[in-house]
């Protein structure tokens, strides 16, 4: 996910597709390089997430609605029409997406006016993830530790295995995705970012991601005030990834 989110100007009015009426956009990035592979994009960052992952760096979509920001529709739908031609995808990201019943509607609307679809999750509801994957043109999925100490980074008790039944549902999909860790010795030692790779590998991921932690914008105390380096990452912890995995990079 990238910065520069705009959550306000003005513009005139645009007749709204009926189907976009309630889309809970809480921010906006008008134009990405690196959220959604080999596209130009925009990104619609919806409100709400039950998780708390300790690192977030959007922890401002936490809430759900009513709380937290929303975007009028008139300036959803004029970005929208504005960028016809311009970008050639719209990533829903959040927050966690696949929290609302609505995102298959939203995805489509957005969809049918001739824009390619990217979804960012954490996986938290594999059936709702099964129900937009065929919208989908790329995913990219926030993969947070080993199954089993899942709750150690979201705080939420058995999200692991929802996370676990999710990375199968996309690796079963034939979409295009990336899997991706973000990495802070606090939360992951090298032995356990081992772990998760062969757990990955063994579900069939070909294509993993290690992105480094930034305290910007992180929540967590503890996490800010003990940054480390992406140095962190051994050469032989890289070497045995590179060897697991078809395709994978550390993303400093």
């Amino acid at each position: 996910m990238s910065g520069n989110i705009s959550r306000s100007p003005k513009k005139p009015g645009v007749a709204a597709p009926s189907n976009l009426d309630d889309i809970c956009v809480a921010g906006i990035t008008p134009f990405t390089t690196i959220d959604f592979p080999g596209r130009l994009a925009g990104v619609f960052y919806l409100q709400g997430c039950p998780w708390r992952c300790r690192y977030c760096y959007n922890s401002e979509f936490w809430s759900m609605p009513p709380a937290g920001t929303r975007v009028p529709l008139e300036k959803i739908l004029h970005f929208l029409a504005a960028r016809k031609g311009h970008l050639d995808g719209i990533v829903f990201s959040g927050g966690e997406p696949t929290v609302h019943e609505r995102l298959p509607v939203w995805m489509k609307a957005v969809k049918d006016m001739g824009f390619e679809m990217g979804l960012h999750t954490g996986g938290m509801f594999p059936g709702r993830l099964r129900e937009v994957l065929p919208l989908c043109d790329w995913v990219g999925m926030d993969i947070k530790a080993p199954f089993s100490l899942y709750e150690k980074v979201t705080q939420i008790k058995g999200s692991g295995e929802i996370a676990r039944e999710s990375a199968a549902v996309v690796l079963a999909s034939n979409v295009a995705y990336e899997f991706r860790t973000t990495v802070h010795p606090s939360l992951l030692q090298e032995s356990e970012i081992l772990e998760l790779a062969r757990e990955l590998s063994t579900l069939g991921c070909k294509n993993y991601v290690l992105q480094m932690f930034h305290s910007e914008h992180c929540p967590d105390k503890e996490l800010r005030e003990n940054d480390v380096p992406a140095a962190g990452i051994s050469a032989n912890l890289r070497q045995t990834l590179k060897s697991l995995f078809p395709s994978f990079q550390v993303r400093e």
